[in-house]
């Protein structure tokens, strides 16, 4: 009870939880989140096995259009998170993505599904988490304060990869026994959990941030603000070259399993769900600082690039899980991080802009990189795929390093 109270403490890992909004959001937020983890495992699945035989590049088709919107549609997602009220806007996007979950599992279910239509609910879908992402990730701050952000942003995380754990291995089961469109469907029904606990937040509670003055230009004031932020641009660099290059988890796992590993639904599944326990290490980590710092981003970075290199060499299929749960500490590190700083130097009234562009570099990126990744394991193989998420880290891991041997150049100059 002591160690507990002390987790839940001022500086322990769980400390957010103290707060009654925070703990309903977190919960409601897990049960979603588990859904959209089935989803996304069942999609690929359906995309590889049941509508093409094992096109990498149709799964790479599919990310670019779930990813693409965060570009595309980055004038009005940054100004809708910094300009209206965030909870509503979370209950118009989180339904939107609900609803479209339960159409795409009617119609595969029905047996009616077709590979264009896959491709159209991913962009539907795509959009609607355009406008949540950022909203999402700035709520974050109504419901703790500014003193506890970056603990509820690392228990965010935490949340998000315990249901990665879960989610991947579930649809792998529900697969096997009645079918892809039903992972779908439960995942549609899972919105119910967090939209739910936004209608019975305690809205006196809340602490809402400074509300950006509308005016003509705000989106170019945000770029602006980073233009001129040499380790926000840094930050964001080392985004685009993982986000595009080395976050295509989905083609990665996939390939490997089905065309190297042979491995059945069940056992495709069960990677995604170690390479979890990575990312929730990755998570928990994170929940015990006190404070993210720019290091940790090289440093995750570094990491990323050689657990992608050794899951590159792997001989067997352990192994290949072995070196997942190795990107995935470093995965999280590295994004982690780059939330968490760039929330916390930024100016409440440009927060939602600059996360938004973060999104729109890290996701944006994918109609670029997804494409190419999976042409790559199409007509050289899964594990010169894996070659190129590696020579992603080891990019992002020279930027950040670069950029703080300047920084410590102009320190000793002055």
């Amino acid at each position: 009870m002591a160690a507990l109270a002390g987790e839940l403490g001022p500086r322990g890992a769980f400390r957010s939880l103290r707060h009654f909004n925070y703990r309903l959001w977190f919960a409601g937020s897990l049960v979603s989140n588990t859904g959209t983890w089935m989803q996304r495992t069942a999609q690929d699945w359906l995309v590889l096995t049941e509508l093409t035989h094992h096109n990498a590049a149709a799964v790479g088709v599919v990310m670019g259009l779930q990813f693409g919107p965060q570009f595309l549609l980055l004038p009005w997602t940054g100004f809708a998170a910094d300009h209206y009220d965030r909870r509503k806007l979370l209950m118009l996007t989180q339904g939107a993505l609900g609803a479209l979950a339960l159409i795409l599992g009617l119609l595969t279910v029905m047996g009616w599904v077709k590979l264009w239509e896959v491709y159209l609910f991913a962009f539907l879908s795509g959009s609607a988490a355009a406008f949540d992402a950022p909203v999402r990730q700035t709520f974050v701050n109504e419901l703790v304060g500014e003193r506890d952000l970056a603990n509820a942003v690392a228990l965010n995380s935490t949340a998000f990869n315990g249901a990665r754990m879960v989610g991947p291995a579930v649809a792998g089961l529900c697969i096997g026994a009645v079918g892809t469109g039903w992972a779908f469907i439960l995942n549609g029904l899972s919105f119910v959990a967090v939209l739910g606990s936004l209608a019975l937040l305690r809205r006196a509670d809340l602490q809402p941030s400074i509300r950006a003055t509308r005016k003509p230009g705000s989106l170019i004031e945000g770029f602006r603000y980073v233009a001129g932020r040499p380790d926000l641009l840094a930050i964001v660099l080392m985004l685009f070259l993982i986000g595009t290059f080395g976050l295509n988890f989905p083609i990665f796992v996939a390939t490997m399993a089905v065309g190297v590993f042979h491995a059945d639904a069940t056992h495709y599944g069960l990677l995604s769900s170690i390479m979890a326990v990575g990312t929730i290490t990755g998570a928990l980590l994170a929940a015990g600082r006190e404070r993210p710092r720019f290091g940790l981003l090289t440093i995750g970075a570094c990491v990323f690039g050689v657990g992608c290199t050794l899951a590159a060499f792997a001989p067997s299929y352990w192994f290949f899980a072995a070196a997942l749960v190795v990107i995935g500490v470093a995965a999280l590190t590295f994004t982690n991080s780059s939330n968490g700083l760039m929330q916390l130097t930024t100016a409440p009234a440009m927060r939602g802009r600059v996360m938004a562009i973060r999104l729109a570099v890290a996701l944006g990126g994918t109609p670029i990189g997804a494409p190419l990744v999976g042409w790559v394991a199409n007509d050289l193989g899964p594990r010169w795929a894996l070659g190129v998420g590696a020579a992603s880290g080891f990019a992002a891991a020279l930027v950040g390093a670069l950029h703080a041997f300047r920084e410590r150049r102009e320190v000793a100059q002055e």
